[in-house]
């Protein structure tokens, strides 16, 4: 059984790479057309998951997608987007228009060896850890000190909260030798250990540590991550207040077999992705599809049906997927005060900076963590632990201790008049955390 629907598979995957080379991928990118956008037409062979892959490579290199209309119907998938940079720029890049190219074309194959120089990364020098658990104030502290007892460095990682249920990605490497860890014992060391912290005193809900040296996509993967963990359930009108919700609406189109989904929300970067990638890991496809977000609010329409043929079928099924797109929305709202910090890399320092966070009564609400050439660049969004507005005393005092030029309040008018204290360099070599040991933090001290 196992050898027939391995031989199918591979049919199957001969067959498609049949239909790519007789009717190979085509890009156009114009940037004469439209005043304000480059325009980026796709037309390929159609194939389940080609929208979210075409979406993912433009979202990869932080594009902003103000226009985009979709046409799927049949076997030609065609699609046409409007972007712009972060600051609203036309696409000038030679780099990024030939990576474009070529990872949309049809030598999409050989994009791999350009994804680093246009600031895409990937690879296989680090061992991939993905988490799931109930959120509590501390617990990246406490996830990270952990990681730093077993001699592991945090190169990257993306965490992302929501409806009570913490997600992570983290990319970590062996503190001795730089790369991926690979003794079977230590990695299930590092199972046990962060599943007890991601377990907590709370044991009516899962939590689970995936372990793996594979290349994943991070965004795309917390998305799973939470959907498998159906963070989408639950979410009242109080867990929402505030924020705007999302208008979130589904009805079928009985004369062309289509359901419709209707979308208006605060547009923000990576909108369409998390959309597109939930609608695909649901096994919907887009039939057809309009995106407007070129004002502060973003409008999509999608015609889709499922793998099956068939439109959504029940009430219950239309709730499950307005919750479902709602959550993915929401997941990557980011809610607190934003802080960078930029410094020179070394093992331990996202534990050391998220200790800091804890004892000053502040939570990470999502958290984006890079390396980039022995660089650390580190965004945190912050709340109060206790629901009350951030004080800006801790804050300044939190600056103050790690070090003003290192630690930024992003967005704060006042930020640009303020005149460090000390030299960018304390926080590095002063020696400050050295002294506490890893049985200080809390829940993991049995573990040492």
């Amino acid at each position: 059984m196992e050898a027939s629907v391995s031989y199918s598979q591979n049919m199957d995957d001969e067959y498609a790479k049949f239909i790519r080379r007789m009717n190979p991928p085509r890009v156009v990118i114009d940037n004469e057309s439209c005043k304000n956008a480059t325009v980026i037409q796709v037309d390929s062979a159609n194939k389940h998951g080609i929208l979210l892959e075409v979406v993912q490579v433009l979202t990869d290199l932080n594009l902003m997608i103000s226009k985009a209309y979709i046409c799927s119907d049949g076997g030609w998938f065609m699609d046409v987007f409007n972007v712009t940079d972060f600051v609203g720029n036309k696409i000038t890049d030679e780099g990024i228009l030939d990576y474009i190219q070529k990872s949309l074309g049809p030598d999409s194959c050989f994009a791999s060896s350009m994804r680093r120089s246009v600031g895409v990364t990937s690879g296989m020098d680090h061992t991939a850890i993905e988490l799931i658990g109930s959120d509590r104030p501390g617990l990246l502290s406490e996830v990270s000190a952990v990681l730093t007892h077993l001699k592991c460095n945090v190169v990257n990682a993306e965490v992302w909260t929501h409806n009570t249920r913490a997600a992570a990605v983290m990319q970590v490497t062996d503190e001795e030798t730089g790369g991926a860890i690979t003794d079977p014992e230590r990695l299930s060391m590092v199972k046990r250990l962060l599943c007890n912290v991601l377990k907590g005193s709370n044991k009516s809900r899962e939590a689970k540590t995936i372990v793996s040296h594979g290349v994943t996509h991070t965004e795309r993967r917390l998305h799973q991550i939470m959907f498998a963990d159906r963070d989408y359930e639950g979410m009242g009108e109080s867990a929402l207040e505030e924020k705007e919700r999302p208008n979130v609406n589904v009805t079928n189109w009985h004369d062309k077999d289509y359901s419709v989904v209707t979308i208006r929300c605060k547009d923000r970067s990576k909108l369409l992705f998390d959309i597109v990638c939930t609608l695909t890991d649901m096994q919907y496809v887009v039939f057809h599809g309009n995106v407007d977000a070129e004002g502060p609010e973003a409008y999509q329409e999608y015609c889709i049906r499922h793998v099956d043929g068939s439109p959504v079928k029940s009430d219950a099924e239309r709730q499950r997927v307005i919750q479902c797109l709602e959550a993915a929305i929401e997941r990557r709202v980011s809610e607190g005060l934003k802080l960078e910090l930029c410094t020179t890399d070394r093992v331990g320092l996202l534990s050391d900076v998220t200790r800091i966070f804890r004892e000053n009564s502040l939570t990470v609400s999502r958290a984006e963590v890079t390396t980039r050439a022995g660089k650390a660049v580190n965004t945190f969004y912050v709340r109060d632990s206790s629901g009350y507005p951030v004080d800006p005393k801790i804050i300044d005092s939190i600056r103050q201790t790690i070090g003003q030029t290192i630690l930024r309040v992003k967005g704060c008018p006042e930020e640009s008049n303020q005149v460090p204290q000390e030299s960018p360099t304390r926080f590095l070599f002063s020696g400050l955390f050295k002294s506490r040991s890893f049985c200080n933090f809390g829940l993991v001290r049995s573990y040492s």
